[in-house]
């Protein structure tokens, strides 16, 4: 099954605002979803540069959000609990939550928000990695959507 995510700030494929970024306030841009089937427990939230030199770079997990949860709102705080019980994960900036795009100068990334569907809630404490949650996730996924911005630093 897929889920629609989209978020208000940009569209697919388009270029994300500076302020979800490291040249602005590098707070996280609201998010919202449509699709989450009957049975499911828990929703999960990775996101990613798949572009980064060294290999996909991994800018935010986020794990055990409520079912009935359709959207997140812009600037959720770098804590390890938010949103009624969620839990946020290291990303590799090795910070706990949302980290921005801040690639080289003058190269242009995409970011994959990904957002799952899971018949399960993830047994994660705070702080996992998205390695530790993609682990969790094995064969617990019911459905799966995926929104694409991108961003290149001036």
């Amino acid at each position: 099954m897929s889920l629609d995510v989209s978020s208000p700030a940009f569209g697919e494929g388009e270029s994300m605002p500076s302020r979800f970024t490291c040249d602005g306030e590098n707070v996280s841009p609201p998010l919202a979803w449509r699709g989450v089937p009957d049975g499911a427990a828990a929703l999960a939230v990775i996101v990613d540069d798949p572009d980064a030199p060294a290999g996909t770079w991994v800018h935010w997990v986020l794990y055990g959000l409520d079912p009935g949860t359709s959207e997140l709102p812009e600037g959720v705080p770098a804590r390890d609990t938010v949103l009624g019980g969620a839990r946020q994960g290291r990303n590799d900036f090795e910070d706990i939550g949302y980290g921005g795009p801040c690639p080289p100068g003058g190269q242009e990334h995409r970011y994959r928000f990904e957002v799952y569907a899971l018949d399960a809630v993830p047994g994660l404490a705070p702080g996992a990695t998205k390695a530790d949650l993609l682990e969790a996730m094995e064969d617990h996924v019911l459905a799966e959507g995926r929104l694409t911005g991108t961003y290149r630093r001036r």
